[in-house]
Formats: C-alpha cells, sequence, structure tokens
C-alpha cells in the first residue's frame, strides 16, 4: 500500500513539476520575444517609435491580457505602460525579475515576472507577464496532487485489506487442513480454487506430498502386518524344533536332522530381513552417483547361466532372445539381482516341461512363462511388500521378489508392465531412455 501510494505521488509530482516548468519557460520565451521587438522598434525610430509601438500593444490587449509593459526615464519614473510603478523588487544578474502585482478590481495580489532592458543607458524598459495562470494552474495541481494522493491511498488501503483478508482465508485453510492431518486424519486434503495461483499450486504439491505420506504410511501398516503374518509362522516352527531338541527326543541323528531344519528356518528369517533391508537401502540411497555402463546382455546371460540348472531340474528350458548387445547407464548388482528374481519366480510358477522367453530389445526387457499369472486386479499389489497373489501362502517365498524389482526399476527409472501370456505372465521393464544399442 505505502508503495503505491509512494508511487503516484512521485508521479503528480512530476506532472506538477513539469507542467509548471514547460509554462514558465513558455513565458521567458515570450517575454524574450517581445523585447526583441520593441529593441528593434527603438533602434529604427528611437524613443517615440518604442512609445508609439508600447502604446499600440496596450491598445490590442483584451481583457484578462497577462502582458506588462512599463519604459521610465533614468529615475524610474514612469514614461508609458501599464505598470503604475517600477518594482521595489531587484533584478538578477541575469535581468530577471519576479514581483507582486496587485490587481486593481478584486485587490488580490498575483506574482509577476518580466525582464529589465536598459535603453540606451538612459531609459529603462521592463517587460513582463502576470503569473496568474501559471499560480493557478500550479495551485490546481497541488490541489490534484493532494486529493490524488488521499484518493489513491484510500484504494490502496482498500486493495490490501481485501488481498490480506483472501491470502488469511487461504492460510486459514491450509492451517485448518494441517491441523486436521496432525490430529490423524491421513486422508484429509487441502482445497484449492482451480484459479491455478500460487496458493493452488502450493495446495497441489502439499495434497501430493501427503498422497505420498499416506501411502508410505500404508506401505508400513501393511508391511508391519505381514511380517507378523508371515514371519510368526517359521518363528513358530524354529521354536518348536529347538524345543525338540532341547528336550533330547530321539536319537542324536533325528536331533541334528531338528537342529538342521532349525538352522534352515534362521536362514530362511535372515534372506527375509536381508532383502527388507537391501530394498530399504535401494530406496534411501542416491545410487546413480555410482552408475557406469551396464551391458544388459551379458547381464542376462549370467542369470540364465545361474538358473538353467534350475529350471532343467523342472524339465523347463529357457529360451532367450538377445540379438544385440545394449547398455544402459545403472548398478550391474541391482539389475542381476532384479532380472534373477524375475526369473525365479517364472522358474518358480511355470509348470514342468514349459518353456520361458526372454527377450531384449533395444528399448525394454520382457520375460514371459506359462504359469497361473496374475489377476488385473492385482497387478499394483504384487509389488507391495509381503504381498502375495497366492493368499493360500502354498508356495514357498517371503513376497519380497517383486518389490525389490519395483525398487531397482524406480532408481533406474525404467517402468513395469504386466500382462497376460495366455496363459502365463509377461513382465516387461521399459528403459527411461534408448539405450545405447552395438550390434
Amino acid at each position: 500500500m505505502a508503495l503505491f501510494t509512494i508511487s503516484v505521488v512521485v508521479l503528480l509530482i512530476f506532472i506538477y513539476w513539469s507542467t509548471a516548468a514547460s509554462i514558465q519557460r513558455q513565458t521567458d520565451e515570450t517575454i524574450e520575444a517581445e523585447i526583441q521587438g520593441l529593441a528593434e522598434r527603438y533602434d529604427t525610430d528611437g524613443l517615440a517609435g518604442l512609445s508609439a509601438q508600447i502604446a499600440e500593444r496596450l491598445n490590442r490587449q483584451q481583457p484578462g491580457d497577462s502582458s506588462l509593459y512599463l519604459l521610465t526615464d533614468q529615475r524610474l519614473n514612469p514614461i508609458v505602460g501599464n505598470l503604475s510603478g517600477w518594482p521595489n523588487q531587484q533584478a538578477d544578474e541575469t535581468g530577471w525579475l519576479d514581483f507582486r502585482l496587485g490587481d486593481d478590481i478584486s485587490g488580490k495580489v498575483h506574482t509577476a515576472r518580466g525582464r529589465v532592458f536598459r535603453v540606451r543607458g538612459r531609459y529603462h524598459l521592463l517587460v513582463g507577464r502576470n503569473m496568474y495562470e501559471l499560480e493557478q494552474t500550479r495551485k490546481r495541481i497541488v490541489n490534484t496532487l493532494v486529493w490524488g494522493s488521499l484518493i489513491m491511498f484510500g484504494f490502496a488501503l482498500l486493495g490490501g485489506v481485501m488481498m490480506n483478508r483472501s491470502v488469511t482465508r487461504r492460510i486459514d485453510t491450509i492451517n485448518k487442513a494441517s491441523t486436521e492431518i496432525m490430529a490423524g486424519n491421513l486422508s484429509k486434503r487441502i482445497p484449492s480454487r482451480g484459479s491455478g495461483d500460487e496458493f493452488d499450486q502450493l495446495a497441489d504439491h502439499l495434497n501430493h506430498m501427503l498422497d505420498q505420506i499416506e501411502l508410505l504410511m500404508d506401505g508400513v501398516r501393511r508391511v508391519s502386518d505381514n511380517i507378523a503374518h508371515d514371519l510368526r509362522t517359521p518363528l513358530a516352527r524354529l521354536r518348536n524344533r529347538l524345543e525338540t531338541a532341547r528336550e533330547g527326543g530321539g536319537n542324536d541323528e533325528q536331533r541334528m536332522e531338528l537342529i538342521d531344519r532349525a538352522i534352515q528356518e534362521a536362514d530362511g528369517l535372515l534372506q527375509t530381513f536381508g532383502a527388507l533391508l537391501r530394498i530399504a537401502r535401494i530406496e534411501a540411497n542416491n545410487l546413480q552417483a555410482s552408475f557406469s555402463d551396464v551391458d544388459l546382455g551379458l547381464v542376462l546371460q549370467d542369470v540364465t547361466d545361474l538358473y538353467e540348472p534350475v529350471a532343467e531340474q523342472r524339465n523347463q528350458k529357457i529360451s532367450v532372445d538377445a540379438q544385440s548387445s545394449v547398455s544402459i547407464k545403472g548398478d550391474r548388482d541391482l539389475l542381476f539381482q532384479a532380472l534373477a528374481n524375475l526369473l525365479d519366480n517364472a522358474i518358480k510358477y511355470s509348470p514342468p516341461s514349459s518353456v520361458i522367453h526372454a527377450k531384449l530389445d533395444n528399448g525394454e526387457f520382457t520375460l514371459c512363462d506359462s504359469g497361473p499369472g496374475i489377476d488385473e486386479s492385482d497387478h499394483d499389489k504384487v509389488f507391495q511388500r509381503f504381498y502375495r497373489a497366492d493368499t493360500s501362502r502354498s508356495t514357498a517365498g517371503s513376497g519380497l521378489g517383486l518389490s525389490l524389482v519395483q525398487a531397482v526399476a524406480t532408481v533406474h527409472k525404467m517402468k513395469i508392465e504386466l500382462g497376460d501370456n495366455k496363459p502365463g505372465l509377461c513382465v516387461t521393464l521399459r528403459f527411461a531412455t534408448n539405450p545405447n544399442q552395438r550390434s
């Protein structure tokens, strides 16, 4: 409000200064022109001609004309002119003189401006103008300045109050929503007006952040429930076997078998927690700074070589279609783990004597099996930690394989798509940018 008012005041002051200066400059130029004309007449016709010229100009004056003339002798006694006497004020070095002029009709006193001209050292000539119009103009500009400033101040005050109320209402809305969210209502969102202004942008960003927080909180609750559900059974089995071994039932060979099974259960638990920690590290750390060129063709070949014996035990075959070597920026170990998890799931869920197809193209990697597949309604859920499409939990596994694949894909900016192989499942990893391809 203050800045707006100051701007208006400065503008009006500039208008006042430029207008008054322009009028005074024009007045001075008019006086100079009249003096020049009178001086030429004096040079031509002498004092008589000068006096006649002044008298002629006075006779032509109309009411309200502001021209002033006074010709005096060397003692300043008036000879001709429309001034009653020589002004008491002193002229400056250039001959300009500002003096007060009384109005015989109204009795008011105005400012006049003129210039003194000496006629061959014997006579004095004063040519000037009544500055009444300039005074009135200055008064009008000053009045306009004052009233304009007051009006602008009022509008600025009104606009400031309205803007303040609008901003306060928007902030109060955000504060109320934040209070509800802090009270535990994570589904609460900050409303927006749809105007696209800065507050709407802030609300959209905050709502997006709240969506992510709610998703993470749901994930934490879901993971906690799944950990309690999935780890309770192996922990119970581990306890029972250790308790049986402690009681000393059976012979030494049976006790050793119980201990070996307990160790296997402990290893499985450690693998589960290791997978959880690995996923957490992938999601938390900025691994992109350590990325290097990775040949996906070689990674796929290594994964295939590792799992071929497992597939052969189930009388399965792995078909690889990678006609070109594809290189991307990434972490080789993480990519290896992701492809290994996908291939392990394909082998695990595909029936015996089936073929698993792996294809590496320029922009994507696809792995298709002939297992039971995943229902379309579960496509988003299977990437959640501990989620099992097999609700009976009859198939071995912790439900963390696809979660780790999702984490690796996210850090490598890849998209995962699940499709129906009729029968079976097709998993596609699409690269965010075209990788380098070498023949």
